[in-house]
């Protein structure tokens, strides 16, 4: 909870105004507006007991991995939320995207955006599939469909577009590029459970999409992944690459891998699911507070959501326009997390230029300055059920008193180094 300033009117009349009173941010020397860290994707627990009457069950059987009943249980339930035919559990969704990648036959090149998790890249580099980094509509901060035509070569095999933020990719523009241009299309969902396009669930677009089921997602599963599609023959080859190829107790008879989930991992998504309603309306209500928090600071952009459609309103997302904004987004961040307020910078930088991308393609961002715009302008603020109407309230209160007093804030860093 955060700590609350004075209430006493004398202490209050004592304050003299001016820069020589006593600080009011913990950047220029007050104390935390709170005491214990507010992280971006802190975990939600969901109902305990419910969990941990699963857990004694799984222990009661001896019943731990190998597609157990609650790993079926929870493909079943994620499959009627995505609205396909199959969902299949994984470990995490890093191995989903390998394993589906895969699956697809997908080599040489895929386009992938810069703006996003180094893992969509990573899925492709580890597995010697060079990723073509393209760029963004600054709308939306998903793939933008015209640059997308524009870097496919003969080498290209496949297009994977990422949902950000759980919003949508131009999903009619890049199946028809990829039925056109003879590609395979998939979409990291990572962010998209719940979510909808034109009124459908995401999860039934291109040949698979992928969702994440890590800790810090609106559902967890501790570390999960899970792959939806309605191609059954598909679904069937993932099923068979996550368990080594076994087709039997004896039969091998396809090349695979370990990207089982386990019981207990698939208890604790079930877990999350029982409270997915609830978590999404508090989402939604903090996203609320923050829009009236924030609004009418100058430079200052909070990303919506389309209220037409279904959201999970999993992240807090604000674009820093330090041209007009009196503080720009590193700024910003520093001040927030002198006051316990872990701020992150996502996406930062963009994958292509961390490693090894930034040396394997050293001339990737000439071709990307939207996403180079948004990775120095974005940054996410905590939501989840750790947070209340009054710690958002306390944390938008600090960023209106940091731009008020931009100016010492500035002249503090630059003494620092920063």
């Amino acid at each position: 909870m955060p700590s609350q300033p004075s209430t006493d009117p004398a202490a209050s009349a004592a304050r003299p105004s001016g820069p020589t009173h006593a600080p009011y941010l913990a950047l220029l020397g007050a104390p935390p507006v709170f005491e214990a860290p507010l992280h971006v994707g802190r975990p939600n627990i969901g109902d305990r007991a419910r969990f941990m009457s699963r857990v004694e069950k799984i222990l009661d059987s001896a019943w731990l991995t190998n597609n157990g009943p609650y790993v079926r249980d929870f493909e079943r339930r994620v499959a009627e939320l995505a609205g396909t035919r199959n969902a299949i559990a994984m470990c995490n969704a890093t191995i989903a995207l390998e394993i589906v990648i895969r699956a697809l036959g997908l080599k040489g090149e895929v386009i992938v955006p810069s703006f996003t998790f180094v893992a969509t890249a990573h899925a492709l580099q580890w597995q010697e599939i060079k990723p073509i980094f393209c760029d963004v509509d600054p709308a939306t901060h998903n793939l933008d469909p015209r640059r997308v035509e524009e870097l496919i070569t003969p080498e290209t095999t496949g297009i994977i577009g990422v949902h950000v933020w759980g919003r949508p990719c131009a999903i009619e523009q890049l199946q028809e590029i990829a039925d056109r241009r003879g590609l395979q299309l998939m979409f990291d969902a990572a962010h998209a459970l719940g979510c909808s396009h034109g009124g459908r669930p995401i999860g039934s677009f291109g040949r698979a999409e992928v969702f994440s089921f890590h800790a810090t997602k609106v559902c967890n599963s501790f570390e999960g992944g899970m792959v939806t599609t309605d191609d059954d023959e598909l679904a069937e080859k993932l099923r068979l690459m996550r368990n080594f190829g076994f087709a039997g107790k004896d039969s091998v008879i396809y090349l695979g891998s370990n990207g089982k989930m386990s019981e207990v991992s698939a208890a604790m998504g079930l877990t999350s699911l029982d409270g997915f309603e609830d978590f999404r309306a508090h989402n939604a209500a903090m996203h609320a507070a923050y829009s009236e928090g924030l609004a009418g600071l100058p430079g200052l952009q909070l990303i919506e959501y389309d209220e037409t459609e279904s959201n999970n309103h999993q992240y807090v997302v604000v674009e820093v326009d330090g041209s007009v904004a009196p503080l720009n987004r590193d700024e910003l961040v520093r001040v927030l997390e002198a006051e316990g307020v872990l701020a992150r910078r996502y996406f930062y930088p963009g994958v292509h230029e961390m490693e090894p991308y930034g040396s394997y393609q050293p001339t990737a961002g000439l071709v990307l300055p939207q996403t180079r715009c948004l990775s120095e302008r974005v940054m996410t603020l905590p939501t989840g059920t750790a947070m209340h109407d009054s710690d958002v309230t306390t944390l938008c209160g600090v960023v209106h008193r940091a731009f008020d007093h931009a100016a010492e804030v500035r002249e503090h860093l630059a003494a620092e180094g920063a």
